[in-house]
């Protein structure tokens, strides 16, 4: 597998559901959040850079929005290089992105600009002209958000310059020549979705995707250190961990620049522990849109089995089901609590191969279980 294809290839796992990881807590101690006991974040970091392959490890924990512990571990650069990564470190969030960019289709609806059954060559007639969207006649907003449309994804050889400015249009192109997974209305995982879904978002508020999601969320919100890239070589700033992905020698490369412009609403935002937290928190306690809508954020698409609530702890604290993002050389997930009141975010960067990526789920569980559970 070639860097390029590594790096892109993982653009396709932006939206896999994940366990969320936080390091929260003073280096040695556990701290009391209300009815939450909070262990030791530090040591959970530090023992999960142990696990092999990761680079460096970073979370936090917040209750009510003030942060009650915190963690790092590991290196910002490969073999111990580049200093330690700061907790409050800006990362790559991967499909964390999909929540935002849906609620501010949803808050198109809720103002009445939107409807959820309107069709998408009604609403993009140029993806229906252009023939870049199969059936766009067919498929409905309610579709792109709950991954029931059936268009294909665009990852593949067309979309693998890691220079080009990709534009969403060229992206559904490469879509196109992919055939359909599955029909209108079953569940199946695509970017391009998301992709659309800020088409739409740019036609209808008249601004960029990144323009509109800062005024619509990362503004009022208090998010001040998050972004979406718009640029190729765009990368994250500030210090910030690196990710290594092998070549097609299988000797390890840095893959810290993504190809933004093939990421977008799909999984391009870059964040912090404190900002995902204050997105989740608005979320869960249904201040961003009414309750019939925030529903088709928080409850599964159709013919998708609800996932287990509760968490490791045995309902204490009680954790709604998590997402996380990932592409070759990051992983990262939020875990909050139904009531919205606790975060525990994590993100880490990684050196490993495709294959050793899916032991991230165990490895992050793993670290949950030690600050919120330590008693197992």
């Amino acid at each position: 597998m070639t860097l390029r294809r590594a790096t892109l290839t993982g653009v396709a796992s932006l939206a896999c559901a994940a366990l969320v990881l936080s390091a929260a807590g003073p280096a040695a101690a556990s701290v009391s959040a209300g009815a939450v006991k909070v262990g030791d974040v530090q040591k959970a970091m530090e023992d999960l850079v142990k696990t092999g392959h990761v680079v460096g490890a970073i979370g936090e924990v917040y209750v009510d929005g003030k942060r009650v512990g915190k963690g790092a571990a590991g290196s910002r650069l490969l073999y111990g290089k580049g200093g330690a990564i700061p907790s409050n470190a800006r990362y790559r969030i991967g499909s964390q992105t999909k929540g935002m960019t849906a609620a501010v289709v949803l808050q198109l609806v809720k103002e009445g600009k939107l409807s959820l059954d309107d069709k998408l060559s009604a609403v993009l007639p140029e993806v229906a002209e252009k023939d870049l969207v199969e059936r766009a006649d067919e498929i409905t907003v309610l579709n792109l958000i709950q991954m029931t449309s059936g268009i294909p994804e665009y990852i593949g050889a067309d979309t693998m310059d890691p220079t080009r400015n990709y534009r969403p249009t060229d992206l559904l192109a490469a879509s196109r020549k992919n055939p359909r997974p599955v029909e209108i209305g079953t569940f199946n995982h695509s970017n391009t979705d998301y992709i659309l879904l800020g088409m739409i978002i740019e036609k209808l508020s008249g601004r960029s995707l990144e323009a509109e999601l800062n005024r619509s969320l990362f503004a009022p919100l208090g998010m001040r250190d998050t972004y979406l890239p718009a640029k190729a070589t765009e990368g994250i700033k500030g210090p910030h961990g690196h990710g290594y992905a092998p070549d097609e020698t299988g000797t390890l490369r840095d893959v810290d620049k993504i190809n933004a412009t093939t990421m977008l609403g799909a999984g391009g935002v870059v964040s912090t522990a404190h900002d995902v937290g204050a997105f989740k928190r608005a979320l869960r306690q249904g201040r961003l849109l009414p309750e019939s809508l925030n529903k088709l954020l928080t409850d599964p698409p159709p013919g998708r089995p609800p996932q287990p609530s509760g968490g490791p702890c045995a309902g204490n604290p009680e954790f709604a089901p998590g997402g996380g993002g990932s592409a070759p050389g990051f992983f990262a997930s939020t875990y909050t609590s139904s009531d919205g009141r606790l975060q525990f975010a994590v993100s880490m960067t990684l050196a490993m191969d495709n294959d050793e990526r899916m032991t991230t789920d165990r490895r992050i569980t793993n670290a949950l279980k030690s600050v919120f559970c330590p008693a197992t």
